[in-house]
C-alpha cells in the first residue's frame, strides 16, 4: 500500500503501524491502494484524524449517519441498554427493544407490512427476503418458482445470493458469474422500450419466478441511477398481473434519504417484502430488518415444521442495536428530518449545477439528500479521493461518479464546503 496522504507512517500511532499489516480492506486492491486514514473521533458531520486534521463527511459513513455522528439521544439509549442487557439470544425469547422497534416500523411502513425478521446486515436482510420469496412458493408447492427477476444497474449486497441479483456485467461482482445462481436480468422499465423488454421477459419467465427485486427510486452502488415513481407502479402492477412477489430493497433509500421516510411512498405502492438497514440505527450499530406482508407470513403457518423459515443470525435483534434504532426513530418524530432533507436538496440542486459546465461532466442530478456529479470516466478514484482529502472533505468517488449523501443535520457551511470542493477538484 502507498503512504497515507499527508502523513508519514513514522508519525502514525502504534495501533496503526502494528495493526495495518493484518487488515484486509474492502473494495481495495491492497497492492496499490493508498493507506487508509486513521480516524480518532467523530462528531456531528466531522471526522477528526489522529494527526489533528478534520474532514467534513460527505457520505455519512456509507449513508448511515443520518442524524450526524454521536447524537446524544442515541448515545444515551446505548448507555442505558448496556447497563440492563447488551445481548440475549432471540431464539425462544424476545425483549422490549426489539418488539417496540418491530411495532414502530410496521406502523410507519405502508399497507400490511407487519412481520419483521431482524438480521445484522443489509446483505443478509436481502438474503432473507430472497429465502422468504422462494419458500413462499415452495410452501405452496410451486416448486419450480425459485428465480428472481432483477435489473441492470442493480446492487443488493456482497454475499453469494445477493451477488446473483446484482448487475451481472457492469456490477462489481461479474467475476463470480460462473459460481452464482442464474436469475432473470432485465433493463429497468424507465421508458417505453425498456418497459416492453421487461414485460416480455416477465411473461416468458413468470412460471419460474418467485419475486421481482429492485431498489426504489435510486440504484445506489450501481451509479446513483435515478428513476421515477412511475417505474415502481409499473413493477407493482406487473407483479400483480403475473402473481409474482415484489421485493423492494430500501437499505439505502429508507429513512428519509429520498425525501420521504420510504421511497416506495412516493409511488403509493406496497411491496410484498421490504429490506431495511443502514440508517435504521442512525449509523451507530449494525442492524437490518426484512419486513413481510401478511399473506407472505401466512404462507409459512402450517403443521409441517419444514414450512418454517429456517434462518437465525446469532446476533439478530441485538438489544443494543434495537435501542439505537428506537432512539433514531424518536429523532425522526421529534426533529424536522424530512424538512432538513428538502433543504439539503434545494441547496445541492443550486450548488452542484455549475459543475455541469465542467469538462468531462456527463450529468448533474439530485434527489432528496443525494447529490451526484456523473463524469464521462474516472481514471483513478483513489487519486481523486486524495485531492478531496486535501480540501478537508471526505468524499469517496466510485465508478464514474462523485456523490454526496450527507447527514440530514449538516450545517450549511459544511455543505457549502463539500460542494465547493467538488467544483474546485473537478475543475
Amino acid at each position: 500500500m502507498t503512504e497515507a496522504s499527508g502523513s508519514s507512517l513514522s508519525s502514525m500511532p502504534e495501533w496503526y503501524t502494528q495493526g495495518l499489516p493484518h487488515i484486509w480492506l474492502p473494495y481495495s486492491q491492497m497492492k496499490t491502494a493508498s493507506a487508509p486514514l486513521a480516524a480518532a473521533h467523530t462528531h456531528n458531520t466531522r471526522i477528526t484524524l489522529t494527526d489533528g486534521r478534520e474532514l467534513v463527511d460527505g457520505v455519512a459513513a456509507w449513508w448511515t449517519a443520518c442524524h450526524g455522528y454521536n447524537h446524544p439521544h442515541i448515545r444515551q439509549a446505548v448507555c442505558q441498554q448496556m447497563e440492563t442487557m447488551p445481548h440475549v439470544m432471540f431464539g425462544g425469547m424476545v425483549h422490549e427493544p426489539a418488539l417496540r422497534l418491530a411495532s414502530r416500523l410496521c406502523a410507519m411502513l405502508p399497507g400490511d407490512l407487519e412481520r419483521v425478521f431482524f438480521t445484522d446486515s443489509g446483505s443478509v436482510s436481502v438474503e432473507v427476503a430472497m429465502k422468504m420469496a422462494i419458500q413462499y412458493r415452495l410452501n405452496k408447492e410451486q416448486n419450480k418458482r425459485t428465480k428472481m427477476l432483477a435489473f441492470r444497474g442493480g446492487y443488493h449486497g456482497d454475499t453469494l445470493a445477493t451477488m446473483s441479483v446484482c448487475d451481472p456485467e457492469e456490477g462489481m461482482h461479474h467475476l463470480y458469474g460462473a459460481a452464482l445462481m442464474e436469475h432473470v436480468i432485465s433493463p429497468l422499465p424507465v421508458d417505453e422500450a425498456s418497459t416492453a423488454i421487461f414485460l416480455d421477459l416477465l411473461a416468458k419467465h413468470a412460471h419460474e419466478l418467485a419475486a421481482i427485486i429492485t431498489e426504489p427510486l435510486v440504484q445506489g452502488a450501481g451509479g446513483m441511477l435515478f428513476h421515477s415513481p412511475q417505474t415502481l407502479r409499473t413493477l407493482r402492477k406487473a407483479a400483480d398481473d403475473h402473481d409474482v412477489l415484489l421485493i423492494l430493497d430500501e437499505i439505502f433509500t429508507g429513512f428519509g434519504r429520498t425525501g420521504t421516510m420510504f421511497a416506495c411512498q412516493q409511488a403509493g405502492i406496497v411491496p410484498d417484502i421490504i429490506t431495511l438497514s443502514k440508517a435504521l440505527t442512525g449509523g451507530t450499530m449494525a442492524l437490518a430488518a426484512t419486513v413481510a406482508r401478511r399473506h407472505v407470513f401466512e404462507a409459512f403457518l402450517a403443521d409441517n415444521p419444514e414450512h418454517a423459515l429456517m434462518h437465525g443470525p446469532t446476533f439478530m435483534a441485538n438489544p443494543l442495536a434495537c435501542a439505537c434504532a428506537n432512539a433514531s426513530l424518536d429523532l425522526f418524530e421529534t426533529e424536522p428530518r424530512l424538512q432538513q432533507v428538502q433543504d439539503i436538496n434545494t441547496f445541492l440542486t443550486e450548488a452542484l449545477e455549475p459543475c455541469r459546465t465542467l469538462p468531462g461532466v456527463k450529468d448533474v442530478r439530485t434527489l432528496g439528500a443525494i447529490g451526484v456529479v456523473e463524469l464521462e470516466k474516472i481514471n483513478n478514484p483513489d487519486a481523486l479521493r486524495q485531492r478531496f482529502i486535501a480540501e478537508g472533505v471526505w468524499i469517496r468517488p466510485f465508478r464514474n461518479i462523485v456523490y454526496l449523501t450527507p447527514a440530514f443535520t449538516i450545517e450549511k457551511q459544511d455543505l457549502r464546503k463539500l460542494t465547493d470542493a467538488i467544483y474546485k477538484v473537478l475543475s
